[in-house]
C-alpha cells in the first residue's frame, strides 16, 4: 500500500523487532533492538530491550514511586525504553500476568502493560514470572519508520521472548542479527551502494 507522499507502507511490525544498522544517524539508536509494540498507519510504538539505564534499579524506582514492597522484588535494572516521555514506565511481560486496568498483547508470548498496577503487584510478588522495565519509548509518526526502514536504518527480525527477556542486554543486538544470519562485523553504515 503507498501512501500519498510516496512511501509504501511496510507489512504489521507489531510484535517485530527492529535492529538498528550502524551509521544510522541517531545516537539515541546506536546498536539498539527495538521490540515494537504497536504499528499502524497512523504511527509507530516500540520499546528499547538492550539499553539498561546504569542508575536506575526497579527497586529504586518503586521507592521513589512510595510502593510498598513484601519480599524482594529484585534488583533488576530499569531499561532506557526510549526518547519520548522518558519519565513514564512501561513493562514487557510473560502472558501469564494480566493487569486489571490494561495490558497489551503486542505478541502471544509478549505483553506490555504500561498502568501502575504492575508495579504495585511485582512489589508484592504478584507481577509475571518474565519481565523488563522500562522508562520513556520510541515512536514514529505516519510513515516515519517505513521511512527510515527504506533508508536502511532498521532491519526487522522476529521477537521471541528469549530475546527479549533471557538473552543479557549487552549481547541482544548481536543475537537478533544472527537471528536473520547477519554477522555484525560484515554489516557497513554504506548499505545498498554499488
Amino acid at each position: 500500500m503507498e501512501h500519498a507522499d510516496g512511501i509504501t507502507q511496510t507489512t504489521d511490525l507489531t510484535g517485530k523487532m527492529l535492529i538498528a544498522m550502524p551509521g544510522m544517524g541517531d545516537p539515541r539508536f546506536d546498536q539498539s533492538l527495538v521490540f515494537m509494540c504497536a504499528h499502524g498507519s497512523d504511527g509507530a510504538m516500540g520499546l528499547i530491550v538492550n539499553k539498561p539505564a546504569s542508575d536506575v534499579s526497579l527497586s529504586m524506582l518503586l521507592k521513589q514511586l512510595d510502593i510498598e514492597t513484601t519480599g524482594d522484588p529484585g534488583d533488576q535494572k530499569v531499561h532506557y525504553g526510549g526518547p519520548v516521555e522518558t519519565a513514564r514506565g512501561f513493562v514487557l511481560h510473560s502472558p501469564e500476568y494480566a493487569s486489571a486496568v490494561t495490558t497489551l498483547e503486542a505478541h502471544p508470548r509478549i505483553h506490555m502493560t504500561a498502568t501502575l498496577d504492575i508495579l504495585e503487584d511485582i512489589a508484592v510478588g504478584k507481577g509475571p514470572d518474565k519481565r523488563l522495565m522500562m522508562l520513556g519509548y520510541a515512536g514514529w509518526g505516519p510513515g516515519q519508520l517505513e521511512s527510515e526502514i527504506a533508508q536502511n536504518g532498521w532491519l526487522v527480525c522476529d521477537a521471541s521472548p528469549a530475546l527479549v527477556f533471557d538473552v543479557p542486554a549487552d549481547q541482544k543486538w548481536t543475537a537478533a542479527l544472527e537471528s536473520l544470519g547477519v554477522a555484525a562485523l560484515a554489516l557497513s553504515s554504506e548499505g545498498g551502494r554499488a
